[in-house]
């Protein structure tokens, strides 16, 4: 099982990954989600073989926390006796409301299951890398056009029916267009990139490739005859035409969603965990609700399905008791914690005692993104945000729109933290205009006099 615990891969049932607070394994359901007695039973194995704790990921991943070779062995045994299908090879996926939400463009799972056969069926899963992955993103509510992914493909309706809007590269903002085509077109190009990125190495992303490499594929297109290809990579993307329910394109899976013939609820977890006995509380709460399946969220939360519309509040209810994030307006919403200490050995700060402070002290100026990470890995936000504070050997230091991994402008002892961050709040607040964003004024104030401001007493 150590062969399998290197950095950068991605932890499997099969394959745990070594972390500072033991073994990590992440489950990614076929069917999209689970009932709520599913959920509760792998809850409590993750009670009796972890440390409790449970997390759904940035990209709707759940991950059971603290295992060792052992348990990881009687984890997996009990997860295949629970008859719980989970997904293997590369990645393609689909937002959480696919084939349920009444705004959708297009149910993208069709297209999705017959692009997991295909790339399976060209022999690429053991060529590719373990974070090289797909989206197929039928539109609606929740889009995935946060989510990062090697190939996109977005629905777009047009006068004769569905299309897909396929990129490559990036999220819905970054990522490169290369056609707009029909779905049997859409499949083969995605299996056509990503067999050009298998050829690179497994190191390999589609960012990549080279210009020239995608002027090619798209040029390939061209000779073939597809509707609309285009012959050039197209840098600035603009909203997909045509496209219903785009009013949702950035909306947080929290709160009330209208689905077909009910409502969902969608529930966060608080920094993307929770201890696995308050999972069971609220999965045995929503079962007496009549809630039918629970799925995996992007953004760190639960989807409740199938429970009556009048019964919604009142599960909503119990999960504010329980602590869990109810409202998409929440201050911790904003702020990404790692499990840091005591969780986690390689955690050097109480990551999310820190949080927990900051979040209730300065939630009116938290209109950026906060990461508090308990090491330098900075596993819980891995790209740059406004402010990071990140612990290490000099204590809780302070970087400035950068990665964990950039050395800190300012330190302060990590137990002070939250008041170092208070400091900072209170300049935003004293030097913000009118109307000006409190991200806004953090740049405007230069990252020198931020860690100023975080090192004053």
């Amino acid at each position: 099982m150590n062969a399998f615990s290197r950095r950068g891969a991605c932890p499997a049932l099969s394959a745990p990954m070594q972390t500072g607070d033991g073994l990590l394994v992440r489950l990614n359901p076929a069917a999209g989600g689970l009932t709520p007695k599913l959920l509760i039973s792998l809850a409590e194995s993750a009670l009796r073989h972890g440390n409790g704790i449970m997390e759904v990921t940035a990209r709707g991943s759940l991950q059971i926390r603290g295992l060792t070779a052992e348990s990881a062995e009687l984890l997996a045994a009990e997860v295949d006796a629970l008859g719980i299908a989970v997904r293997t090879g590369v990645p393609v996926e689909t937002g959480p409301l696919a084939g349920i939400d009444p705004r959708e463009i297009a149910d993208p799972r069709p297209l999705a299951e017959r692009i997991r056969v295909a790339i399976e069926d060209a022999g690429l899963t053991p060529r590719l890398g373990p974070k090289v992955s797909v989206v197929v993103d039928g539109g609606g509510q929740l889009t995935l056009d946060g989510v990062a992914a090697d190939v996109r493909l977005k629905a777009v309706q047009d006068d004769e029916g569905v299309l897909w809007t396929v990129f490559v590269a990036g999220d819905g903002q970054s990522a490169k267009q290369l056609a707009t085509v029909e779905d049997d077109a859409a499949r083969d190009i995605t299996v056509a990139a990503l067999r050009m990125v298998a050829e690179k190495g497994r190191d390999a992303h589609a960012r990549d490739l080279s210009e020239r490499q995608l002027a090619s594929l798209a040029g390939w297109l061209c000779l073939i005859g597809l509707r609309e290809a285009r012959p050039s990579v197209l840098p600035d993307i603009s909203p997909a035409r045509g496209e219903r329910g785009a009013v949702g394109r950035n909306r947080r899976p929290i709160g009330f969603f209208n689905v077909s013939h009910a409502t969902a609820l969608g529930i966060g977890l608080p920094y993307g965990s929770m201890p696995a006995d308050k999972i069971i509380a609220l999965a045995r709460h929503a079962l007496t609700l009549g809630t039918t399946e629970i799925r995996l969220a992007p953004g760190r939360a639960l989807l409740f399905v199938g429970q009556p519309d009048a019964v919604c509040t009142s599960l909503q209810a119990a999960a504010t008791t329980l602590g869990f994030v109810t409202s998409p307006s929440d201050p911790r919403t904003r702020i990404a914690a790692c499990p840091g200490t005591p969780a986690c050995a390689s955690g050097r700060i109480a990551t999310r005692d820190i949080a927990e402070t900051i979040a209730a002290e300065n939630a009116d100026i938290l209109d950026f993104t906060l990461h508090i990470s308990g090491c330098a890995k900075g596993c819980a936000h891995p790209g740059p945000a406004a402010l990071t504070i990140v612990g290490g050997e000099n204590g809780a230091g302070l970087v400035v729109n950068a990665t964990a991994k950039a050395l800190p402008a300012g330190y302060r002892p990590g137990y002070d933290a939250a008041r170092g961050i208070g400091r900072v709040a209170a300049a935003i607040r004293s030097a913000r205009s009118q109307g000006e964003t409190a991200a806004a004024c953090l740049t405007r104030l230069g990252p020198a006099a931020i860690a100023e401001t975080y090192q004053q007493e």
